[in-house]
This record gives structure tokens, sequence and C-alpha cells, in this order.
């Protein structure tokens, strides 16, 4: 009797453990970076490409240890407060109005041609019209990586509720739930999928927002690094800023990927769906 490819597939699965599979993933996303990191190295060194133009990594490594024992943290901890604040506000905001435009064709026509026209009005065009009206402190910064959070949030999130299935809000209208009572059990868990993936994009504008405010005016922060190693013809801390931006922005993104799973194992549980979500 012959076995089934797919029955096979998992019996060898098991049979090489849970434990060797979880570590499979992970080895394989190295494998990318490290052969980009060896080839830089290797060309780097040979005279290939000229070390004032593309330091070698290991030379970026020893640039970020000093600058972690330095004023690293300082510039971390700067941006970070600026894009959670931002995102914050920018992310609230356009959850309500997803909520109102996704609800009623109403506000949909007196909303969407302005929201449209908002959104394609690129993130630098911002920059000197919110310095002229609230100079260099820190709400010029927090409104503009607001800015660039609303619009991903907005967006997915009138999709999500425009996408759900109707048919879910007449089995509720027919169990007699009211207006609020029909969106907390029946409209927000079904648009939550669509909601999270405008949260997590939201999040990545908010910090290429972050960069974009502190290239122009900040003493402090991951963008005003980046300026400071371009105005010293610094290569090596531009790469060391670049790093660090693209570390944080991946662990702010995998911890909103692991509250989703999280909550879309809970909501299955709760409406008796099952499934799971990896």
């Amino acid at each position: 009797m012959a076995v089934p490819s797919k029955s096979l597939g998992n019996a060898q699965a098991q049979s090489q453990g849970p434990g060797r599979s979880r570590w499979r993933t992970p080895l394989k996303a190295c494998v990318l970076p490290v052969a980009i990191i060896a080839v830089l190295e290797a060309v780097v060194r040979l005279g290939w490409v000229p070390a004032y133009q593309m330091p070698a990594p290991s030379d970026v490594a020893v640039t970020l240890l000093d600058l972690a024992q330095g004023p690293l943290g300082k510039h971390i901890g700067a941006s970070l407060l600026r894009v959670l604040i931002g995102f914050f506000i920018g992310a609230s905001l356009a959850l309500v109005f997803a909520a109102w435009v996704g609800l009623s064709r109403e506000a949909e026509a007196y909303l969407e041609p302005t929201f449209a026209g908002l959104r394609a009005i690129p993130s630098l065009a911002w920059v000197p019209l919110l310095l002229l009206w609230l100079g260099i402190d820190e709400s010029s910064k927090i409104i503009l990586i607001a800015i660039g959070a609303f619009f991903p949030v907005y967006v997915n999130g009138v999709a999500a509720i425009r996408n759900i299935d109707r048919r879910l809000v007449e089995v509720g209208q027919m169990y007699g739930f009211g207006r609020r009572r029909l969106v907390w059990r029946i409209l927000l868990p079904a648009a939550m999928p669509g909601l999270f993936t405008g949260l997590r994009s939201g999040l990545s504008m908010a910090w290429m927002f972050v960069v974009a405010a502190e290239l122009i005016a900040a003493t402090k922060g991951l963008g005003y690094l980046l300026s400071d190693g371009r105005e010293t013809s610094r290569p090596d801390i531009v790469l060391a800023a670049i790093i660090t931006l693209a570390v944080l922005g991946k662990i702010s993104d995998g911890l909103f990927a692991s509250v989703e799973r999280r909550w879309l194992r809970w909501r299955d549980t709760y409406t008796g769906q099952g499934g799971t979500h990896e």
C-alpha cells in the first residue's frame, strides 16, 4: 500500500524533532545577510571597492561597538520615543476615521477625496510647512510621524471594514444586536486581520518619517546620526545608523506580529473557529 507523500513528509518532520525544525527557519533567514557581509568584507579587503565609500563590515561593527559605548543609546531613545508617540496619535486617528468612512457611505463622500489628495503628498513636502508652523521642537517631528502612520492604517482599516462579510452583520441583527454590540462582537473581530496589517504598515512608515524629521532639524536621534555621518564623511557611521534602524524596525514589527498571532488565536478560541496562525 502506497504511503501518501504528505503523510510521509509529516512523519519525517516528526522524526526530526520539534527542536531541529524550530531552528531551521531562523538559520535559513541568516544565509543571505551572512553571504552579503562575507562578499562585502572580501571586496573591500581586496581593494575592489574604496574603503572611504564602502567600509568593511568588520569596521562598521567596530563603529557600532564604539557608538554603543557612547551616544547610541541616547539617539535610539530619542527616535524610539518620537516614533511611539507619533504612531499612537496617527494610528488612533486613523482607526477612528477608518471606522467612520468604512461604515458610512456619506462620510466616504465627504472625506475620501481629501484624504486621497493628502496621501499623495511626499513626506519631505510636509517638513518646511511644519517647521514654519511649529518650529524645530518636538511637536513638528511628532506630527510628521503621525502623518506618516495615519494613511497606511486608514487605508487598510477602510478596506478591512468594507470586506467584512455582510452575512455576519445580518446574523447579528437577527440576534437583536445593537449597533455597539454589533461593532464589538462582529465587525471588529472580523476586521482585525486587516487592521493589524495596517498597523504594521503604519509603524514601518513611522520609522521612515522619523528619519525624515531628524535629518532636517534635530540634535539627537538616528536621523541626526545619519546626517552627522554624511557631514563628517564617515560612511561607517551612516551604515551603523542604517543597521540600527533596520534592527529596531524588525524588532517592532516582530512584536506587532506576535501580538497579532496571539490575538487571532484568542479570537478563534473565543468564536469556536479553531485553527492556527503562524
